[in-house]
């Protein structure tokens, strides 16, 4: 047996660096930005315990393009760097001066806004340029500053450098294959996408504007322009924050969004993890752009990604804002997540925090609740679906509303029709409509014997109602349609039939020939002489799956494919039907046929070469 070391060749390290551990080239700005802004924040930790008296006048990060010299420069007034300190943080790959720092003066709980974690962003700077220096100077009033120069080799040179100003330079020599770093627009797209929050002023270029003098001149200002919002509202106690705070911030986040949010949430998390945030309730509407109106992921003000799988529970993909947390694990370059418990604990925080202020939104305002229930009820029932906990939570405060225009919980609901719809089996049938204008035939029937019936027409119903029903006692949902008004809620009333069965079964063989369709099934029943002769129906079960199907999931996958099956219920004791028995012939055959395009049409089902014959012969009625 033999011990040793394992080597790692130093040739090596820069490929991998470039091509592996950073797979999006643009981060480079990010992590050279966010590592003078650590150098800033660092500065001002030693000023506030009185480890340095220094001047704290301009603590701006600055970043400068030179077209002509083809570098850009990442400039900081923060603490600088000795040449040891070089040697330790710059020449060790993955020591982590940030880390470093905190351990130095006991930062435990990270409350500084010290950024960096690895050590790794400064080489992400090889991945732009072929040539970096560094020129810096300690804060250490004794020590003399240093220059540190490499071209991506594992070779390097450092040596005094005459620096009169304490901070650090870093100047990338851009290479011919990455110009396009090189133009103004471009870092500028960067630094707002990566940079807009960070807690220290970036400077990139100046503005001008017109001021006047003392006498009332016009004259010119050149004043620094400031990238970022170093106060974001997220960062702010909520009690200092105004609604028209949490608007304006929306509208800085989503500068091109036309829309208003329905209302926001503040996370402030200090244990079991750090999290802040701020989430915004969407107005969903067709033409939102979700793709670039994501919330937004960022660790200390710096961003990192909008792909919050796994943070975020996927009900609440459509939310938009911002979470900020130190917490949250990423890979070595700051641009995906990596799993572990603290994220699945902050995914439950996030559901818990959304039902909590439904509630409480329900509870201090109901009519504006119910206002704004449209707008996000496909959220909150997406919800009730895919986390079993908001589901509990959320039943004090999910509305449902009828064909009557009123909004219920469904314990309400509940209590409401307990008494008269309830079946020969004891069991509480909930009826509902998944449109009311396209049944609205059936609707008006149950309407008028008393019955209350709910608008359940989100995409995901039938998984909503197979959900309520293995939650709620013995009780059962039923469409309006799916079955004639007498049978939707059954009772032990038994009607004698008007036709004897051998009637029924010759005028079935018709009926069956007029429609000679495969979809269709042709069934007599003895119902009251006072409900409708003929109605077509469809199975509440097969429909249920087949929809459960087509929407993801549900106990008969594949059923989406399968082809619509529909029954024609003949009302054996109403006396059209009588009278259809009592003909013979064409006029008979002519009967059955307006019969059954009455009941198709009753359900938009009377479409094409049909439709146009049964107007024509209508109009030809109408004629005589």
């Amino acid at each position: 047996m033999s011990k040793g070391k394992i080597k790692v060749q130093a040739e090596n390290i820069f490929p991998i660096i470039k091509k592996f551990l950073y797979t999006d080239q643009e981060i480079f700005l990010r992590e050279l930005v966010s590592n003078a802004v650590d150098a800033t924040t660092k500065i001002k930790k030693l000023s506030s315990i009185g480890e340095f008296k220094g001047d704290l006048s301009n603590l701006q990060v600055e970043i400068v393009i030179n077209k002509e010299a083809k570098t850009i420069s990442i400039i900081d007034q923060g603490v600088g760097m000795t040449s040891n300190e070089i040697k330790q943080y710059i020449n060790q790959v993955a020591f982590s001066g940030a880390e470093d720092f905190l351990k130095k003066y006991d930062e435990k709980n990270n409350k500084s806004g010290i950024i960096g974690h690895f050590g790794l962003g400064f080489y992400s700077a090889f991945m732009v340029a072929d040539r970096v220096q560094i020129l810096t100077k300690s804060y250490i009033s004794n020590e003399k500053g240093a220059a540190w120069e490499c071209d991506g080799s594992p070779e390097y040179t450092l040596k005094e450098h005459k620096k009169d100003i304490r901070g650090t330079e870093i100047i990338l020599h851009i290479s011919d294959d990455a110009s396009e770093y090189l133009e103004d627009s471009k870092i500028s797209t960067l630094l707002n996408k990566y940079c807009k929050f960070l807690p220290v002023e970036i400077k990139f270029g100046t503005n001008t504007k017109k001021e006047k003098d003392k006498k009332g001149n016009d004259v010119e200002v050149v004043e620094d322009n400031i990238i970022n919002n170093t106060n974001p509202a997220w960062v702010i106690t909520p009690k200092k924050l105004k609604n028209e705070d949490y608007k304006a911030f929306f509208k800085e986040l989503y500068p091109f969004s036309f829309e208003e949010s329905l209302f926001h949430i503040h996370l402030n998390v200090d244990f079991p993890f750090e999290l802040t945030g701020i989430l915004y309730f969407p107005k969903i509407n067709p033409g939102m752009d979700l793709n670039k109106q994501k919330i937004q992921l960022y660790c200390n003000q710096v961003f990192v990604t909008d792909s919050l799988e796994g943070v975020v529970p996927d009900f609440l993909a459509l939310l938009q804002g911002v979470i900020d947390s130190p917490d949250i694990p990423l890979n070595v370059s700051r641009s995906a997540l990596q799993s572990d418990s603290n994220v699945k604990k902050i995914s439950s925080h996030i559901s818990k925090k959304v039902s909590d202020k439904l509630h409480e939104m329900f509870k201090n305002d109901r009519a504006d609740f119910e206002y704004k229930w449209k707008d996000m009820n496909i959220i909150v029932e997406y919800g009730m679906l895919s986390d079993e906990k908001f589901f509990e939570r959320s039943q004090v405060f999910s509305l449902y509303k009828t064909v009557d225009n009123k909004c219920y919980t469904i314990d309400e609901f509940t209590d409401l029709i307990k008494d008269k719809q309830k079946d020969k089996d004891d069991k509480i049938i909930y009826l509902y409509t998944n449109n009311h204008d396209t049944q609205h035939n059936y609707v008006s029937k149950a309407k008028a014997k008393g019955y209350e019936i709910l608008v359940l027409d989100s995409p995901i119903v039938s998984h909503l109602i197979q959900k309520l029903e293995s939650k709620l006692e013995n009780s059962s949902f039923v469409r309006v349609d799916s079955d004639v008004i007498d049978n939707l809620i059954k009772d032990d009333t038994k009607i004698e039939s008007v036709l004897s069965e051998s009637d029924q079964k010759k005028l079935k063989v018709l009926f069956e020939k007029v429609l000679s369709s495969k979809s269709f099934t042709v069934n007599f029943e003895s119902l009251s002489p006072n409900s409708p002769p003929f109605a077509i129906t469809q199975s509440e079960f097969m429909r249920r799956m087949k929809e459960m199907s087509m929407t993801g999931g549900g106990p008969m996958m594949g059923m989406g494919n399968m082809p619509d099956s529909y029954n024609l219920i003949v009302n054996s004791n109403h006396t059209l039907v009588s009278k259809i028995k009592s003909l013979k012939g064409k006029k008979q055959t002519n009967l059955i046929q307006q019969a059954v395009d009455l009941a198709l049409l009753s359900q938009n089902m009377l479409k094409g070469e049909s439709l146009t014959q049964f107007i024509d012969n209508a109009l030809l009625n109408l004629e005589k």
